[in-house]
């Protein structure tokens, strides 16, 4: 509940906070059908629709790395890891140098995240079943070889193409459409991870404990890689690449919560979505008129921590 309120106040605030500052009282005027035109017009057409796309891509970037965390038993693991953001860019990066309109283009991620998550689990699979040492190491060797794709297409791209392909790959809420279709997926997600909480629980101790004591493994591993891989997946078709925030989230969540999933999910989804609702705030005020990519804020975030977190595996 406490964090249902953290949640909604820092969407209250991005809503206020910008060129334009706003009081509470105005937020709320409009929200009630009430407040002037033009607070009506920057709130429900501009503000609000970013806000909620920030808080549904961070909810669906938090989830999904709570779930690779758990499948990899690895608290370093992290969605983008796994080359997933990497199919994602490279197919978007393609729709855009052919001038494709921003849905082909958002449709082209998607697909290139789904993508590389079925190239990344085959490859890792081959002619045995597969084990999440191989399922990493086929992850970073993917991830490596789209980052060389990328920086190909980048250097080879029109001049006046490169702004917006580099705000993409940094991630950029700006243009960011209807949130709607990221809040449905991380929604519906949740609703049906929440069941298998105390089946991740027993996972997370490891695959021979957990089939010891009645849990089916590998179909549970199936759907955790193809849950994560899907919320990756909506979450950069939404944003474009925002790293970090699904390895911060779960492993401060596991801190203050403990290890039970069954918090820890629902925790990640909120926690994340306020996250990337305050790192989008910071990204569009710290040097206004100018505004930063929400991925450079995630990464500053992001960037001290991973090095504190390997700092203690050690």
């Amino acid at each position: 509940m406490l964090l249902a309120s953290a949640t909604l106040g820092c969407i209250a605030v991005s809503v206020a906070v910008g060129s334009v500052s706003l009081s509470l009282a105005d937020v709320w005027a409009v929200l009630t059908g009430e407040g002037e035109p033009l607070h009506r017009t920057l709130i429900l057409d501009l503000r609000l629709p970013r806000a909620l796309a920030a808080f549904a891509t961070g909810g669906l970037l938090a989830v999904a790395g709570a779930l690779m965390q758990v499948l990899l038993r690895n608290p370093l693991a992290d969605p983008y890891v796994l080359g997933l953001s990497g199919g994602a860019a490279v197919a978007a990066l393609l729709s855009m140098l052919a001038d494709y309109p921003p849905v082909v283009v958002s449709i082209a991620a998607f697909m290139g995240a789904l993508g590389s998550a079925v190239l990344v689990f085959g490859l890792s699979h081959g002619r045995g079943s597969w084990t999440t040492t191989r399922l990493l190491l086929t992850g970073v060797v993917i991830s490596s070889g789209w980052g060389a794709v990328i920086t190909f297409m980048l250097a080879i791209g029109p001049t006046e193409r490169l702004p917006g392909m580099l705000y993409w790959l940094m991630g950029d809420l700006a243009y960011a459409r209807s949130p709607w279709p990221a809040l449905i997926v991380l929604g519906l997600t949740s609703l049906i991870l929440l069941p298998l909480g105390r089946s991740l629980n027993v996972l997370s101790r490891g695959p021979l404990q957990a089939a010891a004591l009645g849990v089916a493994v590998r179909p549970l591993e199936w759907s955790i890689y193809g849950s994560a891989s899907l919320l990756t997946a909506s979450a950069v078709t939404t944003a474009g690449s925002i790293g970090f925030v699904g390895l911060v989230v779960p492993h401060m969540l596991r801190l203050v919560l403990g290890n039970d999933q069954r918090l820890i999910l629902p925790a990640a989804a909120l926690a994340g979505g306020a996250l990337l609702v305050l790192a989008d705030t910071v990204a569009r005020t710290a040097i206004a008129p100018e505004q930063l990519p929400a991925g450079v804020i995630t990464a500053l975030l992001g960037v001290p921590t991973f090095l504190y977190l390997l700092y203690r595996s050690r």
